[in-house]
């Protein structure tokens, strides 16, 4: 446990309302992905299925089909009629919309799935898993075209940069690897965080990545440089995942404290913290993904909730 020791600014205002909860999952969720087509959710966890919503009205659409293991990650890429559901077992299930089925099982690894992102210039995905390495995929046809050694133990997310030149994997060895996208050969090894880093991501302009561990702490890395610009002691307990908001200059944190905090992406000022301890009606267990839809701020947690928060930006 850490002490966060960050002062709320006062001086941008933000207000964040709950607009809705959606409940039905049984267990745990770990996993959240928005779907290609405007105003669909998928969740996944240790339930039995990865489970679609309605964005517009905030209801409950379908189990979209059932697993045999818990849902780490879920992923829709642009371009593709497909969501890729990464497994406990290893196994990335692959759902065609198109042809409302599962039409592939990509195993490539013996351990769980964490991540899945992918490089649209290349037309590949990428796979993390707890083996070490990330699994490269066509996704024209969905063939294994590479296996990068990332690492000898976890790696946890991966974070790719705007520009498709760079992508980042943080790592259970307490590193970030920074890795060339055009033959995936190691360009950088990041040191800095004193535990496993859990979430890394870059920023919109490509300019620093954001890196976020169970150290509870949040590093922020030149992305040319790959220099330490500014270490924050961002939360009690460890930061779960990062995620940027789709326009303005802020990006969200959430964490095994219970909270989410908002944070300047130009100033690395806290400007906002969701708790049930600020007086929000919030999650009460671990919150483990976030999704930015517009400016409502998607959270999933251990507490088998999904909760929809409105976030209000002022001048």
């Amino acid at each position: 446990m850490q002490t966060a020791c960050c002062k709320l600014q006062t001086d941008r205002m933000i207000t964040a309302t709950k607009i809705a909860e959606l409940t039905g999952h049984g267990n745990p969720i770990f996993s959240l992905g928005l779907s290609q087509k405007p105003g669909i959710l998928f969740t996944g966890g240790n339930d039995k299925g990865v489970v679609e919503w309605s964005l517009k009205d905030n209801s409950f659409i379908k189990v979209m089909f059932p697993v045999k293991a818990s849902v780490y990650a879920i992923y829709c890429p642009k371009g593709y009629p497909l969501l890729f559901a990464g497994l406990r077992s290893g196994h990335v299930l692959v759902f065609n919309f198109l042809e409302q089925k599962i039409t592939h099982v990509l195993h490539s690894h013996q351990a769980p799935i964490f991540d899945i992102k992918s490089i649209q210039r290349k037309n590949e995905l990428l796979v993390a898993s707890e083996d070490g390495t990330v699994s490269v995929w066509s996704l024209k046809d969905l063939q294994k075209v590479y296996t990068i050694p990332v690492s000898k133990d976890t790696v946890r997310s991966i974070s790719i940069s705007p520009d498709e030149k760079q992508v980042a994997f943080g790592c259970r060895d307490n590193s970030i690897k920074i890795y060339d996208v055009e033959d995936y050969s190691l360009i950088k090894s990041l040191h800095g965080h004193t535990m496993a880093v859990f979430a890394v991501q870059y920023a919109p302009d490509g300019s620093y990545l954001v890196s976020g561990s169970r150290d509870a702490q949040i590093k922020i890395w030149d992305s040319i440089t790959f220099e330490l610009i500014k270490n924050i002691p961002a939360h009690l307990f460890a930061v779960n995942h990062i995620a940027f908001h789709p326009s303005l200059p802020y990006f969200a944190t959430a964490s095994m404290d219970k909270s989410i905090k908002i944070w300047g992406a130009d100033d690395f000022k806290l400007y906002k913290i969701i708790s049930r301890e600020k007086g929000y009606q919030s999650h009460i267990l671990s919150i483990n993904k976030l999704a930015w839809n517009g400016d409502q701020l998607i959270s999933v947690s251990d507490d088998k909730r999904v909760i929809i928060w409105d976030i209000q930006f002022d001048a």
